[in-house]
């Protein structure tokens, strides 16, 4: 790729999210690989995609699905080696796909060297200075040092023992207690995260997906959390010392030749403190969860989309959309609900479901969602249109969010599946057909129809819509900026993007007629005697153009 085709090629990419566990697997003991998703990158090309993003493929114990990192320049043996990642890489590029790499900084793995050392250090040490150690309060240090509750539900500190087995020192991990935080006001933190920047951009990494990338900083003092904090008032999300460290982050990547990009996870309410985090010397972009978290209603998509559009616009970023990724309920499920809208908080087992509406729904999102300007992010197996899957058994649940629920939360692994590739039964060509080893999930039996092999001759599939809207997408949309909405019925969005193409969704309960238009490029469901039907996108072509 030359430097022309380089240049801002993140501001209307299509980037695909693999989780490599559930991709593909090349070796056949039941857990996706490297070599697995090498061996599938004509799926991601005949997709038509423009970069993968690769959740943390690292070596890690696993108990976060590898969002507890111990070593950042190792793979973790059951995805590969060094030489898979710099082959699947280089090979990926080869194919006019670029390879974005997740970063956790927030913390680490308990078993990281850096948290051994530390353990085995005594109170006050240097290892202990690059986490957050600290005694309890009370009697005997038997209460933890703050009352702050967990990402994943429950107590953010772990009491340790000294080295005579008697009580020690508390540790925070604002996740689990395999995942201990690191104190980002230590010069050490701040070096080593940033050598690591530079030793996936030395492999020809294109880009980091930065993990909990509001979290990092905490308020030295450790107060409890106010009870209605305002901005910048959390002491640990959103702290203003952060952008500092992505300004640090952002001259490393700026160093680089081509664009190297910053991809931040920022789950925050405040519009106005999230979009400081893309400012034009920190991150390129950042994910854009509100749209995600709302209802298939009209009138919350617009005012999501006109929020989004109107806080990027001074800072020059891109907005980034996005339906899912493997810790949300997958849009099949989620749309097909009498609540469809997404939050963590609200997620239950059993939730009634009717899978041919959300389906019906999740392909009219698929257009619109690529329909708006920016940046569009799909999740591995949104294409074929897979369901959560939700029967899975209790005992195969490893997701802390399930663990430390007691199992009120069914917790993440329902949109973690192996994906299913071809034959009529599980496990549905994941592996290699002499494979015996059971997928580390199991798949349900009732995919054969969703699998890609059943999906390529079918040109009513799933698969089918998202490779002909992202072809489109590519010819019509790319560099083409900003959009004019329309006057519409309620119930419906209709808008334009530059003077020849117009995107039209029908989130009504009747069919609703076209507007102008001089043809039909796409629709997520047959036209009703040339009516649009309810929970339907069209792409039209307005005739116009220049």
């Amino acid at each position: 790729m030359g430097e022309q085709s380089d240049r801002q090629w993140w501001r209307d990419a299509v980037i695909y999210e693999v989780y490599p566990r559930s991709f593909a697997d090349a070796d056949g003991d039941g857990t996706g690989d490297l070599a697995g998703v090498l061996s599938r990158l004509d799926h991601l090309v005949e997709l038509g995609v423009d970069a993968i993003w690769c959740t943390p493929w690292y070596a890690s114990p696993m108990a976060d699905g590898g969002y507890d990192v111990a070593d950042y320049r190792a793979i973790d043996p059951a995805f590969g080696t060094l030489a898979d990642a710099e082959r699947l890489i280089t090979e990926a590029l080869t194919r006019g796909i670029r390879t974005i790499v997740d970063v956790v900084p927030n913390h680490v793995s308990a078993q990281h060297p850096w948290f051994q050392a530390a353990l085995a250090a005594a109170p006050g040490s240097p290892e202990r200075a690059r986490f957050w150690f600290r005694p309890g309060r009370g009697d005997g240090g038997t209460e933890m040092p703050t009352r702050w509750r967990s990402e994943f539900g429950g107590d953010t500190w772990t009491r340790t023992k000294n080295a005579d087995g008697t009580p020690g020192e508390w540790y925070l991990h604002l996740f689990s207690a395999d995942q201990p935080d690191l104190n980002w006001s230590h010069p050490d933190v701040r070096r080593e995260h940033e050598d690591v920047l530079r030793f996936w951009f030395d492999r020809g990494v294109a880009g980091v997906r930065i993990d909990s990338a509001a979290l990092l900083v905490k308020d030295p003092a450790l107060p409890e959390v106010p009870a209605e904090p305002g901005p910048g008032e959390h002491p640990a999300v959103d702290r203003d010392d952060l952008h500092d460290i992505y300004r640090g982050w952002r001259a490393v990547a700026d160093s680089y030749p081509g664009e190297r990009i910053l991809v931040g996870e920022i789950w925050l309410p405040d519009v106005e403190r999230f979009v400081r985090y893309l400012r034009p010397d920190e991150l390129h972009t950042a994910f854009n969860f509100d749209f995600l978290a709302r209802p298939w209603d009209a009138e919350q998509l617009r005012a999501s989309i006109d929020a989004t559009l109107a806080a990027h616009a001074p800072v020059g970023a891109p907005a980034t959309w996005v339906l899912s990724n493997h810790d949300v309920t997958r849009p099949v499920t989620r749309y097909g609900r009498a609540d469809s809208s997404f939050a963590f908080t609200a997620k239950r087992a059993g939730t009634p479901t009717d899978l041919a509406l959300g389906t019906r729904r999740a392909r009219a999102a698929a257009l619109l969602t690529a329909a708006l300007p920016g940046s569009l992010y799909l999740y591995q197996g949104d294409e074929l249109g897979l369901p959560e899957h939700e029967g899975l058994d209790d005992d195969l649940r490893r997701d802390p969010m399930f663990l430390r629920s007691g199992g009120v939360d069914p917790g993440r692994e329902g949109c973690r599946v192996p994906l299913p590739w071809s034959g009529d039964a599980p496990p549905f060509g994941f592996g290699p057909a002499d494979a015996t080893a059971p997928t580390w999930l199991p798949q349900p039996a009732d995919w054969a129809e969703l699998t890609v092999e059943a999906q390529v001759g079918d040109p009513r599939s799933m698969l089918a819509l998202y490779r002909a809207a992202l072809r489109i997408r590519r010819a019509e949309l790319n560099g083409v900026e900003g959009m004019s909405w329309l006057p519409s019925a309620a119930g419906v969005l209709a808008f334009d993007r530059g003077s020849a193409f117009r995107c039209v969704v029908n989130l009504s309960a009747q069919p609703v007629p076209l507007p102008p238009h001089t043809a039909v490029l796409l629709v997520s469901t047959p036209l009703q005697d040339g009516a649009l039907p309810a929970d339907a996108a069209a792409w039209l072509r307005t005739g116009i153009d220049q």
